[in-house]
């Protein structure tokens, strides 16, 4: 069961989410949240790849940089927007599923520093393809707040 606050974090956290036509484009799902974390999938399918086959780099970074900022505003309380970060590709991505886990690590009051992990499921086994780091900043929407 969830508390309140869990509660009303994801209310939040989805509303922002189911609000972007991007994010409904790619048919991404937010599957976890947090006080300071985030949780991103998307279904791979063909028309995510690039020409060898692979989840497109696109796709790996959209989902780094949708967990940062959705980890870094809950951090800070409220909706929130990537001022910068840098993604490293590790290995290609090939697999059923494409996983963005992201967490503040440093927060100010203005601010969160945040890393993501992103991960492909293959067979069953999750796989490393990517992080990233981030600064993510408040735009001065707070939870609750219309």
């Amino acid at each position: 069961m969830m508390s309140g606050m869990t509660t009303d974090l994801a209310t939040f956290a989805h509303g922002i989410f189911d609000a972007q036509p991007f994010t409904r484009f790619l048919e991404a799902e937010l599957t976890a949240v947090g006080p300071d974390s985030a949780e991103i999938r998307v279904a791979n399918r063909p028309e995510l790849h690039q020409q060898h086959g692979f989840v497109h780099g696109g796709v790996l970074s959209y989902l780094a940089d949708n967990a940062l900022t959705f980890a870094g505003g809950l951090a800070l309380g409220g909706d929130a927007l990537t001022a910068e970060y840098k993604i490293n590709y590790v290995k290609p991505a090939v697999g059923e599923t494409v996983i963005a886990r992201a967490r503040a690590v440093a927060t100010t009051r203005r601010q969160a520093v945040c890393q993501c992990s992103v991960f492909v499921v293959r067979d069953g086994t999750e796989q490393l393809v990517a992080v990233a780091q981030g600064t993510i900043v408040a735009t001065g929407t707070r939870q609750g707040e219309a």
